[in-house]
């Protein structure tokens, strides 16, 4: 296998995994997402993936690396292997313009690319303070109304990646995926 060959190779195998659905959020896919880390097609029969979840803790981790060797197989590669790397973490940095439309377009916020100054801490208690109405409250957008002022209603939403806030303008509760901190 020439090199240009083996480059055409994982080029394919790279476009495969991208489009591989987000199993907790189908709407989006692993490379909106941003967390195809490295492919390499060893062989033309074998394509190593390595993948960064969003969350350390991601339920959705084995049925990710299910779906990816299902959508390889398919592609024609008989051997695949999947593993996860954790250094260096994911951020929602990595999430493309693409996939911050969708989220947008679903009703959750895409985390705002504005750091906050300072830490922001988060309660693990079921009410949220006051105190934890911060000033990187203000830089997620409301993905229905737009506004700017949003306040954390709790640091647990539907996946552990996501939390969910309440917009000051519209009174609309939201899902927003979590900044990173």
């Amino acid at each position: 296998m020439t090199v240009h060959d083996q480059r055409s190779l994982e080029r394919t195998a790279v476009d495969v995994v991208r489009a591989v659905p987000d199993p907790e959020m189908p709407y989006l896919t692993l490379g909106d997402l941003g967390v195809v880390g490295e492919v390499t097609a060893d062989a033309p029969d074998l394509v190593h993936v390595r993948l960064t979840p969003t969350y350390l803790g991601c339920p959705a981790t084995e049925v990710i690396a299910r779906d990816v060797e299902a959508a390889l197989r398919e592609a024609g590669w008989p051997a695949v292997t999947v593993e996860y790397r954790f250094d260096p973490p994911w951020t929602p940095d990595r999430i493309t313009e693409e996939g911050r439309r969708k989220l947008a377009a679903e009703g959750v916020a895409p985390p705002s690319r504005t750091r906050p100054a300072a830490p922001v801490f988060v309660t693990l208690s079921p009410s949220v303070p006051a105190a934890a109405a911060t000033a990187a409250d203000a830089t997620v957008r409301c993905p229905r109304c737009g506004a700017r002022e949003t306040r954390l209603l709790s640091p647990f939403g539907s996946t552990p990646c996501q939390e969910l806030r309440r917009c000051s303008a519209c009174s609309e509760p939201f899902p927003a995926i979590k900044a990173a901190r």
